[in-house]
């Protein structure tokens, strides 16, 4: 049988050479480039994969760079000084070149495991076979380390398994994933309920890149995902806040919420949000969806968006619900608005975790809402001179553009923010009432001292 010369069988990947796709050198980055010839040098294989070689076929300019090799993580950490190994259920490298992290992972296989106990063999020998999976199929530990063909089967999904190789420049695909980014389908690997139990995140993924990459999910990859999104209640909270940042970060925020809730897969993640979002058209349910849609704007123009103007949105309707409890329709306190906030925050906090870095910038946000209505020159120069100014602006806009009624509030402090100082005293002095002058007293006359 043929043999390429990275010593695979021929008869399990389809091989693309140079000629008939369209990566090049200059769509990677230079760092990933160096470790592939590196580890190349020292004799070991080593592909790019994953999301970048995706992307690059798709026309896209990917940032981050993922490489697979067959040396194991302590002989690529001796390979580069710049390195360290993370993980310890998944055993990874990052290489660090300045902010650039390039990740590299060994091969993986699937873990064995043995569902009866053959005749002479021990009920403690299986057990150790099946300890790196949980009792619902759930991966434990993952350093069971093969060859190339067994890394692609045990990646995701079809279109995170491409290979891409500086030896002759070829791109290998073991999985039909190139098939599938032409039909832009988003396939599990394997059996897809055995794979969201494995890993319970992978439906999270699952929704995220068809959102990113505007492709359909395959049907037999889609029927789980309501039915099996409960799963998600056995990840972390720490490990859920991250991946909904995410999902919210990725350029199509808007879309990836709306997945969720089609897929129910966001009951499982703010709970409290939708359980005020009964109705698409009111207030609280549009500013959320302005929020989403300003986030992929920002990113779409090269700015940055932070999670905690993210969440303040996210909380925004169960916030304003719990004011309308407290407080009806009456402007509430500040000490009632920090007493709704941190009940919101509490209840959230069962569903995803939220650092506190975070949770302190969205109360922040939340209570300059308050302070952001100019009654005097103290009040203007204690909310614009804040740190989170800008954000609570923003956040205020949105409000104005979801249709909330606040007098031209949005206005005042547009304006307030383009005229020179002595403009902006005048706005202010505007808005005090005119003294009435004051009328003098007058005294009355000193009683004459008596003789006495």
């Amino acid at each position: 049988m043929r043999q390429l010369d990275l010593n695979i069988d021929v008869d399990k990947v389809t091989v693309v050479p140079r000629e008939q796709h369209n990566i090049s050198r200059k769509e990677i980055s230079p760092s990933a480039l160096k470790v592939l010839y590196r580890l190349n040098d020292a004799g070991f294989q080593a592909f790019l994969v994953g999301g970048g070689v995706r992307d690059i076929l798709l026309g896209g300019h990917p940032k981050d760079f993922d490489i697979s090799t067959n040396a194991t993580p302590e002989e690529v950490r001796e390979l580069f000084r710049n390195s360290r190994v993370i993980g310890r259920r998944f055993k990874i490298v990052h290489v660090r070149f300045g902010r650039e992290i390039i990740e590299v992972t060994t091969f993986r296989a699937h873990h064995e495991i043995e569902t009866e106990v053959s005749e002479g063999e021990s009920r403690k020998h299986i057990k150790h076979l099946d300890s790196a999976h949980s009792s619902t199929g759930m991966i434990l530990r993952d350093n069971v380390y093969g060859n190339i063909a067994e890394d692609a089967v045990r990646r995701d999904f079809t279109v995170n398994a491409l290979y891409y190789t500086t030896n002759h420049f070829m791109i290998l695909d073991f999985v039909n994933g190139l098939p599938d980014i032409e039909q832009r389908l988003i396939r599990m690997i394997g059996d897809p309920e055995t794979r969201y139990r494995e890993d319970p995140v992978r439906i999270l993924r699952a929704i995220r890149l068809a959102a990113k990459l505007n492709f359909g999910i395959e049907k037999n990859t889609e029927e789980p995902i309501p039915r099996l999104a409960t799963l998600l209640d056995s990840i972390s909270s720490a490990r859920l806040f991250d991946e909904t940042v995410k999902l919210f970060t990725n350029g199509s925020a808007e879309k990836t919420f709306a997945l969720l809730r089609h897929y129910k897969v966001a009951d499982y993640l703010f709970q409290p949000t939708l359980e005020c979002l009964q109705d698409d058209n009111d207030v609280d349910s549009k500013l959320l969806t302005l929020a989403l849609r300003n986030t992929d704007n920002r990113l779409a123009e090269g700015k940055s968006v932070t999670p905690a103007f993210l969440y303040a949105a996210l909380l925004w309707p169960p916030l304003q619900y719990d004011i309308r409890q407290m407080c009806g329709d009456k402007v509430p306190t500040l000490g009632q608005l920090q007493e709704c906030a941190g009940e919101v925050i509490v209840e959230q906090l069962q569903f995803t975790a939220i650092p506190k870095r975070f949770t302190a910038m969205m109360r922040e946000i939340w209570e300059l809402q308050l302070r952001l209505s100019p009654r005097n020159r103290r009040s203007v120069e204690i909310a614009y001179t804040h740190p989170r100014f800008r954000a609570a602006y923003d956040f205020l806009l949105l409000r104005e553009a979801a249709g909330e009624q606040l007098n031209g509030l949005g206005d005042w402090w547009t304006q307030f923010q383009q005229v020179d100082a002595d403009a902006q005293h005048v706005m202010i002095d505007a808005l005090q009432p005119a003294k009435s002058p004051r009328k003098k007293r007058r005294r009355k006359p000193r009683k004459p001292e008596s003789a006495d």
